[in-house]
């Protein structure tokens, strides 16, 4: 009895000093941060990260805390490097402008800790398809090995497939998820307007919706929705365009063709100056010598391909 207790003592203080020794680290970054000298640009990024599976052993069971650490590590990276850039769009659809080359490390060695936290699969599966689709592909194949009998893993990999043009593949994945118990009669679905309809705004609407609404995960969730919100701008865009060429003469302003446009688009959304605006709050660019309207590509807040 005394040996076990003595035992437990050991293992409880060697955790909170651990635990401690993590707190230290939060406490002095800002610290840190401030004191240190200035690198060259890009230089955070040469840096090295702990490879998980070889600290693994001597986390001393504290796997998920350290994890979760990683996991918001790899969300603040991300953050600061759209900071250092406020001059730049975001495009949540490329963000190779930013060169978040720590990005997947970062996530890897969060799975690495913790091989079942499946936001971290999904949340990778989303974003890193705009950083590096190859990082992407082996992030998610690592969490369909650690969780077989996840079908949103196998979903997520069909989505990068997708995303990258991969048409047969991504049936596959979605294939693979179908046959898995529980998964959406969606999955057998999209498996096959894989081989027939990938590239429809009708499907990309579907594989949008399907990650939005099973996202546990907010930023998933949120990328998900831009890309809803411009899918329905690309809808009203052809709304538009076909009222504005039944005109015998083209417009001078698109406000001129408002009484019309409430008929057909009674959703479209006019900022207070009565111009229509895309999902995001930006009116769209008309062109009279084509006579048609686009989205701002400069102003956008909605993802640009």
């Amino acid at each position: 009895m005394i040996r076990n207790s003595t035992k437990n003592r050991s293992t409880f203080l060697a955790a909170a000093i651990l635990i401690l020794a993590f707190s230290g680290v939060f406490a002095s970054s800002k610290w840190l941060e401030s004191a240190k000298p200035q690198n060259p640009e890009g230089f955070e990024d040469e840096a090295l990260v702990f490879r998980g599976e070889t600290f693994k052993d001597f986390s001393m069971g504290l796997n998920g805390l350290i994890a979760d650490w990683y996991w918001m590590r790899s969300l603040q990276y991300l953050g600061g490097k759209l900071a250092k850039k406020p001059d730049v769009k975001i495009n949540v659809n490329d963000l190779r402008e930013f060169d978040p080359k720590l990005l997947y490390p970062l996530l890897d060695n969060s799975v690495n800790f913790d091989p079942h936290f499946i936001a971290v699969y999904e949340y990778g599966a989303v974003v890193l398809p705009a950083v590096d689709p190859a990082k992407a592909v082996e992030l998610v194949k690592k969490g369909i090995r650690e969780n077989p009998e996840e079908w949103r893993l196998y979903n997520h990999l069909g989505y990068i497939y997708w995303k990258t043009g991969n048409y047969s593949e991504a049936s596959d994945a979605y294939s693979a998820a179908a046959a898995i118990d529980g998964a959406p009669e969606l999955m057998r679905s999209m498996a096959a307007k894989m081989k027939s309809d990938a590239g429809s705004r009708q499907t990309a609407r579907e594989i949008y919706n399907e990650i939005y609404e099973n996202a546990r995960d907010d930023r998933t969730r949120q990328t998900a929705k831009l890309n809803l919100f411009k899918l329905d701008s690309l809808d009203e865009i052809d709304v538009i365009n076909r009222t504005l060429k039944s005109k015998p003469a083209c417009p001078r302003d698109v406000r001129e063709i408002l009484p019309e446009l409430a008929k057909v688009a009674p959703d479209l959304k006019i900022d207070r100056d009565r111009r229509p605006v895309d999902g995001g709050g930006t009116p769209y660019v008309f062109n009279p010598q084509t006579c048609s309207v686009e989205l701002d590509r400069e102003k956008t807040t909605l993802p640009i391909d």
